[in-house]
Formats: structure tokens, sequence, C-alpha cells
């Protein structure tokens, strides 16, 4: 199987709530970043094979890389775009369940990507 490619999503005006969650991830828990990051790896080497308990499908096409450090639980929501695209749209910290605000704003912006893929792709590095 290819590597799967992997894009961050961007709103329209440039931003990347993504690229702003795991910079900031980055500077307050820098091991917690490191397995995030692992994580997005392991989706970009294995793709759609990527299941639990490193990812999980959570509804309408919106999955789930799943981390934990200590008790805290990191999740990033990402979607795919035809079979080897992976787009990541957000990150969260959470306790409990995903919100259905969280996993509906990802369906958001699966539907922007769609219509406009060039520009909901995130160009600059991390």
């Amino acid at each position: 199987m290819p590597q799967t490619k992997l894009i961050y999503y961007q709103e329209t005006e440039g931003s990347s709530a993504v690229v702003t969650w795991l910079r900031e991830l980055r500077a307050e828990n820098p091991r917690a970043y490191a397995k995030c990051l692992v994580r997005i790896k392991r989706l970009m080497e294995l793709g759609h094979e990527l299941r639990r308990p490193e990812a999980d499908f959570l509804r309408d096409g919106i999955y789930e890389l799943r981390s934990r450090l200590g008790s805290v639980n990191y999740r990033v929501l990402y979607f795919f775009h035809g079979r080897n695209v992976a787009i990541v749209a957000h990150g969260i910290t959470k306790e409990g369940d995903i919100a259905d605000v969280e996993i509906n704003r990802a369906i958001a912006r699966k539907t922007a990507f769609a219509q406009n893929p060039e520009a909901h792709t995130y160009k600059e590095e991390l």
C-alpha cells in the first residue's frame, strides 16, 4: 500500500486549527506532542488500515487519532479525501466522549475541503 499523503486543513483566510493546537501542545507538553506526532506518522504509514487503539472511526467519515499521556486523552480528528490522502482537521484534549460539536466541526471542514481542496490545504511547515 502506498504511503498516505497528509494534509493539514486550513481555513480560507490561511489559519490552521490543528497546526496551532500542535504548536501550543509542543510548547506546553513536549511529551504529549511527541505522542501525537507518532500517531500522525502512523496515519501516513498505514492510512485506512490504521485501527484501535491508535485510531478509531467516529461517524460521517470522521476518524480520530488516539493518544494518552497520564490521565489526559489527546485526539486529532481527520478524514480521507480519495484513496491515499488524509486531511487532519483539528486536535482536542478530552476527558469524556468527543463532543458532537467537535465532530460536526470536522464534518464541516470535510465538506469545505471537498469543495475546494486548494483553498483548504495548509502549505507552511509545522
